[in-house]
Parts: C-alpha cells; structure tokens; sequence
C-alpha cells in the first residue's frame, strides 16, 4: 500500500491550537521558527496557523535552500482561510488548503493560475509524470495560446486537456500495432487481469479512449506509437528550437527524466512531455535479493528498453513474492499472479529451473504480460542480474478500473484519505448529485462530472460500469460506505456481465449513517445490534415488518436507515409499534438528523414518547434494546448481558 502522506500541524497560539485540534493531523503547539525549522524535511505537508508574512519570513532561508519542500498552508487566527502558500500543485498544497477548509469551515485560497482559469493542471495529469518548460506550456494553455498535442503512444487524456489543446474530434484509434521482441511467441496474456491488487497509486489511468483524434501510426523499436496531431505543425519534434507551444505523450525516455543514455528527445522552451501510466515491470526475485538487486534490474531493464521510468505504473510478480522487502521497497503498486496463471502465458525467454522452482517457466516475462492485459505486448525481455529479473510490458489501453468511494456521513473530517485520493485521481467523478456535492472541493478541471437523479440507481450503475470498460479510471461516490445501503450491490451485480469482465471493481469503504450517529449518541450499538431500511421501494413491507419483529424479539439495539419521508410517512410508527410488543416503553431512542454534517441536530426520546414527525429522510434513528440505559445525556448499550438476562416483553 502508499504510504499517507504526514501532514503536521503547528499553532502558536490558544485560537490557533483550539482550530488545530479539529484537523485529523498531529498537532505541535509551540514556537513556530523552531516546530517549523525541525519538521521541513521529516513530513510531507505542514499547516501553519500564524499570519502568512511570518510564515514566509520563517521559510524563506529553508526555500533557499532548494531541495524538496513539503507543502504548507498558512490558516489565520479566526480560521477564515486556508492558504495555500508553498507547494501548489506538485507539493500538494492546493489540495491540503482545500482539506484544512472543508474540516474548520474556512475559505481555500488556492491562487495557481490554472485552478482559478479552470484549466486543467499540466502537473495534475492522472497518473503521468511531466518533464520540461511546465511553465510556460501552462501559460500558452491560459492565454488561449496554439498548443500542438503529439500523442505518440495514442493515450487518453482528460477531455479538459484535449478542449484547451484545439482539440474538436474525438475518434479513437484503431488497432495497437504493437511488437514484440524477437523470439517471443504470441505474446497474448490468458487470463488478463486476474490477479490481485495489493497496492493502489501511480497506477490510475488518465481519461477515455473516446477522447482521442485520429492521426497516422509509427513502429519504433520500443513498440507502436499513436502520433496524434491535432493542429497545424503537429510533426515539429521537441527541441527543434520553432518556438512550438507542444504537449508530447510519450513513455519514452526524455532528456532530464532518468540518467538513460537512450534519452529519445528533449523538450524545448513552451514544451512539455508527458509520461503517461502505460508500462508494467515484472520481477521475479530469489528469496535473498535486496532492494537493491530489484531497483537495479529494473533500472537496467527499462535503459535498455529506453522508456521512462515515471511510465512504470505497476509491478507484476508471483503471488509467494508479495510481501518480498525488495518488491515492496520499489514503491510501486503490486499485482500478483498464481504459479498456474502465469504458466499459462507464452513467454520468449521460458526457463525449465525456474518452473522447478516455483511450478511456472517465466516469472518476469509472464507477469508483466498478465498485468499488461489483453492486447499489451513486451517491451524488453527479461533482463537479469545475480539474484533479480524484470521484463517491462505495454499496455494497449487502461487498466479498466471502477472505485466505490464510501464518502462517509457529510464532512471532511470524517473521510478516510483513501476516499479522497479515490476522488482526487478518477478521471469521471459520478453519483447522486447530493453526493457529488458532499466532496465538490476534491474535484479538479480536468475532470468529467456526472451528476445523477434519485432513483437512477441502475442507470448510474451502468453508465459507470460503460465508462470504466471504456478505460476511464472512474469514482462512484456514495454517502456512508457503498456496501451499507448503496451503490456497491447493483454495482458488483452488473459487474458479473462478461461485456465488464475486465473492470476491476474496488470498494473505499467510509463512515456509515449508524456509526455516526452512534457516536454522536454514545455507545447505543455497544451491544450485538441491526441495521434494518425502512423504504419498501425495493424490499416489500411484509417483508421489512418479519425483519423488525425478529430484531425486537432477539432483543437488538437497531438503527433505521430511511425512516420516514414525505411520501412514507407511516413505517417508522409501525416499526414502533412493533418495538413496543418486545420491549419497555422507557427503552432510550436517538434521533440524528444529518450525523456529521454542519447543521447536524440530535434529538433524545423514549420508545413511548418517540414523536414520528420530527424524523426527516436524512434523519437515522437508533432504538436501544432491553438493556440500553441513558448515562449522563449518552446512551450505552453494555458490553456484557446481564446473568439471566431475556427480552422484556409487555
């Protein structure tokens, strides 16, 4: 797994420690020259609550310095704004300053020029690394500038870069025209796909196949290339010193992007080259290889290949390799295989005691090409070294990959930071438009955004399921957790189609209504407890009612999602009624009106008294069971069950 960024806060003053406190981050409390000074180089975000002049005064001899900065936000003493100072982009700031305001209920002030133009970010394209005048391609981009796209490996990119590039059409190309090194044999992957995910990152793709422009294709030897020109003078190569504003997308490598000798070009003033997410490594490894034996087989693999390492996605090995310290020391995210998957798989470079040794001929070669998918071919063969061997694969489109993102009850504080970095690096953001809302200050310009209607649950399970085959790296987002009450069920069911066997579906799980509210409450879920829906739009009442009489005969604390709306006004009364039948009167009842939201309203009832109509759609009432009491204000359902203990019913 990536490891999560470490965000630090630091505050100087009682206002500013009070404010620090609702950050999810740690928090120092003392003179900001020294907190700041010893954490520069140890964290990877720092969150200032002091005036930004002094924050700068303070900074400016480590900024001069050069080297790596973390990022850092300067927040005033009222808490009003958040500021992104140092890091912008790159180091995160931007999305830190966005952060820190949705958890105090601040202003973000975000002052990158592309952000307040609503440009998409050179420096934010989806998983790809960017190399060469940033800058000034950006500035061309904001001024309305000609800007070629030379899309030499026909990857998608945002429909927000294509529009700001000139581009109008949007026809993918047709076959990938792939080769192979000499000797290999068909270089078809069976059973693509398959394996495991155990890590997540630079491995999301960038957009839809939909959103490219036909142009002519070239064979190097380094596999096909897409040439993509989208306006006049599309042919200028990088460097040629013409003065072209140009965006090159390229996995090659690049002046400036690794120490390779086989550097294919270098980007000029106004230009820029992109190294999109199209490369996978496999590795195959002894069991006393280093880390170091690792990085420098893959190192040597991918000079010799001549591609760029930052277009090094994933890497592929054999599933008794996965928690092998060299693998997980390369940072990459790490797909596995079974020894008899990747026996499958026709390799060039097969090896009878690597079969004796593991039960498959090739390791490397016959990972990189599972992990590649259907249609990718290999760049380089295995190359080896005393105790290491990696071989380096193309895809030929996207990983086809769905994200359920549980957003959790409402506000950022209680988000996990997978959910957000699920938000931040999709491609297409789409749910119900309430929900789409609940995490708005995640979404960036280069982003599609789907806004769905209530009730078009299956469509929007369809819709989602179409655009990640189409290899869009897509973010469904949910309230609560996507397996409670939402998308994840349709989702996983329509997944089973064969036309959708190749999206990979991964769940963010989030906070959900019950747990919120519990917390809110106190501990009224302590105890054995249920979660039962009152809507009877998709589950028949009868069906409902045998449900909540066998939660109030088995003596459950339970909460009730749904409880009542304007058009289903009466269920919750019946299921008190039914409570009622199993259960004393004075059984404590809590009642949260939107759990973890700003204006959150919490209401303490008894099962008697429990007024029906004060309990809205975003309310989740929670019902105690026989043993639930009330302790100073909270309700606490006790871990342990009395000697003897039996339902109470009157």
């Amino acid at each position: 797994m990536d490891r999560q960024p470490e965000v630090v806060s630091v505050s100087v003053t009682e206002a500013g420690r009070r404010l620090a406190e609702r950050l999810p981050y740690r928090a120092v409390h003392r003179g900001a020259a020294d907190a700041l000074r010893s954490l520069w180089d140890q964290v990877d975000g720092l969150v200032v609550f002091l005036a930004t002049g002094a924050t700068v005064r303070v900074l400016a001899p480590l900024l001069a310095v050069g080297g790596r900065a973390p990022a850092v936000v300067c927040v005033d003493e009222a808490g009003r704004f958040a500021v992104a100072l140092v890091g912008g982009h790159r180091g995160g700031a931007n999305a830190l300053a966005i952060e820190v305001a949705a958890c105090i209920g601040a202003t973000p002030v975000v002052t990158t020029a592309t952000d307040a133009a609503g440009v998409a970010a050179l420096d934010e394209l989806p998983g790809c690394t960017v190399h060469g005048d940033v800058a000034g391609l950006s500035r061309a981009l904001l001024d309305g500038a000609h800007v070629v796209l030379d899309n030499r490996v026909g990857w998608p990119l945002p429909p927000a870069v294509l529009a700001a590039s000139g581009a109008r059409r949007a026809i993918p190309p047709t076959g990938t025209g792939a080769t192979t090194p000499t000797g290999a044999g068909s270089g078809t992957p069976t059973g693509a796909g398959s394996g495991t995910p155990t890590g997540s990152g630079t491995g999301t793709p960038i957009g839809t196949a939909a959103g490219m422009a036909p142009g002519s294709r070239t064979s190097t030897s380094t596999g096909a290339r897409a040439r993509t020109p989208i306006a006049p003078g599309a042919g200028t190569s990088p460097g040629s010193g013409t003065g072209t504003s140009m965006l090159v997308v390229d996995d090659r490598a690049c002046a400036g992007c690794s120490p390779s000798r086989s550097a294919a070009f270098a980007p000029g003033p106004g230009q820029v080259v992109a190294h999109p997410p199209s490369l996978v490594v496999g590795v195959g490894c002894a069991t006393g290889a280093t880390a170091r034996d690792v990085a420098d087989a893959i190192s040597e693999a991918a000079d010799e290949a001549g591609v760029a390492p930052g277009s090094l996605s994933e890497l592929a090995t054999i599933d008794r390799r996965r928690d092998h310290e060299a693998v997980i020391a390369t940072h990459l995210p790490v797909r596995v295989f079974t020894a008899e998957q990747l026996a499958a798989v026709v390799v060039p470079h097969p090896s009878e005691a690597v079969r004796q040794a593991v039960g498959t001929p090739s390791v490397a070669e016959a990972a990189a090409l599972l992990a590649a998918g259907e249609g990718g071919s290999l760049v380089t063969a295995k190359h080896s070294t005393a105790t290491a061997t990696a071989a380096i694969a193309r895809r030929s489109r996207p990983p086809a990959r769905l994200t359920l993102v549980g957003l959790g009850p409402g506000g950022a504080a209680h988000r996990s930071p997978a959910a957000t970095a699920a938000v931040r690096h999709a491609d297409v953001v789409i749910g119900y438009h309430a929900y789409v809302d609940q995490c708005a200050e995640l979404l960036r310009p280069h982003q599609e955004v789907v806004r769905s209607p209530i009730g078009a649950e299956l469509d929007r399970a369809r819709q989602a399921l179409d655009l990640a085959a189409g290899g869009r790296s897509v973010a469904m987002v949910c309230s609560g957790d996507p397996g409670v009450f939402a998308m994840a069920s349709p989702v996983l069911e329509m997944a089973a189609d064969p036309a959708y066997r190749h999206v990979e579906v991964i769940g963010v799980p989030g906070v959900t209504a019950a747990h919120a509210a519990a917390a809110v409450l106190g501990a009224p879920l302590g105890h054995d407890h249920a979660v039962v829906s009152l809507s009877d739009l998709l589950t028949p009442w009868s069906v409902i009612e045998q449900r909540i009489e066998a939660v109030a005969e088995a003596d459950l604390a339970v909460a009730f999602y749904n409880p009542r709306s304007a058009r289903r006004d009466w269920q919750l009364e019946q299921a008190r009624k039914i409570l009622l039948r199993w259960r004393p009167p004075t059984t404590p009842v809590g009642i949260v009106t939107d759990a973890g939201r700003p204006d959150q309203h919490v209401m303490l009832a008894t099962l008697k008294d429990l007024e029906v109509t004060s309990v809205s759609m975003t309310s989740c009432v929670v019902v105690g069971s026989s043993t639930t009491v009330m302790t100073a204000g909270r309700m606490v359902t006790p871990r342990g069950y009395p000697s003897g203990g039996t339902a109470c019913r009157s």
